[in-house]
């Protein structure tokens, strides 16, 4: 994984590029919050190593107990592809189907600029 510096340096570098943000959220169905943590997070791990990720997290939403929000950014859609056809993410797709998700909403954003906003 990145550290901090590099990752800032290394964006900075890449925002002259279009790259994608996939924002969304899960809902889950009560007391399935962190079971799906813990079942998610080796997939978050393997995720985060995979070039062209530059964020990937999914955090719990501190004002409803069900909501999961999910936050990435990729490079290119390359690297998102490579994501979607990796080991973990097969894993993962096949572990998702056990849990108590109610929902999902879940969008690809395709991001030409960046500005600093502090």
């Amino acid at each position: 994984m990145l550290a901090h510096e590099d990752y800032v340096q290394r964006g900075r570098r890449n925002y002259g590029q279009i790259m994608l943000i996939v924002a969304g959220s899960i809902i889950t169905e009560s007391g399935g919050r962190e079971p799906f943590f813990n079942a998610v997070q080796p997939m978050v791990s393997a995720t985060r190593e995979e070039p062209g990720c530059h964020e990937y997290a999914f955090t719990p939403d501190p004002t409803d107990d069900n909501r999961v929000l999910l936050y990435e950014l990729w490079e290119d859609q390359a690297a998102l592809d490579r994501h979607f056809s990796s080991a973990h993410m097969a894993d993962w797709q096949e572990k998702r189907k056990c849990l108590a998700i109610a929902r999902a909403s879940i969008k690809k954003y395709t991001i030409s600029s960046v500005a600093d906003l502090g």
